[in-house]
């Protein structure tokens, strides 16, 4: 972490660090995970392997970043902004790709991605009043996303019990598709909420002393 001496604020972060290379490495391998996954409509076997290896070093990029950019105070704005972009270009490139080859029902991708549009869309909308922090519920519907996600990437079909393991992602995915409608429903409260206590506070500073002491 960069030591800071003397009056005055402490210096930004600069753009130019670990959090922030790996995200932009995380948006640069959304089109290859797409290019091996959709090559030869997703039938061959050692492409889908590596598509799935793709997705996975991609996927853990996501949770590293962060914690990266927590723990030496490298948080930018580039990084805020650009974090999230990449994780919905990932899981977008995903829910698309698996949908055209026939793995995930089109009306689960429709429901998931409009969700996760809107939602993104809510949190810039809101963001005068203040931030929405990620909930317990978009961590766990994000988790469920990205297992069920890798498995279906993955060719199942060479493995022991193939269709076992494609239920199982398939249930995965199910419960994730609840977990994301119902997250995303409590997002829409957290948001009225937060815009609601931002007026309140307004009209509290507005009114008759209700300004704050010297």
């Amino acid at each position: 972490m960069t030591m800071h001496h003397g009056e005055g604020p402490p210096p930004r972060p600069t753009d130019w660090n670990v959090p922030n290379a790996l995200t932009v490495l995380r948006v640069l391998l959304v089109p290859v995970y797409g290019l091996l996954l959709m090559h030869d409509d997703g039938a061959q076997p050692w492409w889908r392997f590596w598509a799935w290896v793709v997705f996975v070093v991609a996927a853990v990029t996501d949770g590293i970043d962060g914690r990266i950019a927590r723990s030496r105070g490298q948080i930018t704005n580039f990084g805020k902004v650009s974090d999230p972009i990449a994780d919905k270009a990932l899981m977008g490139m995903a829910f698309i790709g698996l949908s055209l080859l026939g793995e995930i029902w089109w009306w689960v991708t429709i429901v998931i991605l409009t969700r996760e549009v809107g939602i993104t869309l809510l949190r810039f909308l809101v963001i005068r009043y203040g931030v929405m922090p990620a909930g317990r519920g978009g961590k766990f519907k994000t988790m469920l996303q990205t297992i069920s996600l890798g498995a279906l990437t993955f060719p199942l079909w060479v493995l022991p019990l193939a269709e076992v393991w494609r239920v199982l992602a398939h249930v995965v995915l199910g419960v994730a598709l609840v977990a994301t409608v119902l997250s995303g429903v409590d997002y829409v409260f957290k948001a009225a909420r937060l815009r609601r206590a931002s007026a309140a506070a307004r009209l509290a500073g507005s009114a008759p002393g209700g300004g704050s002491g010297s």
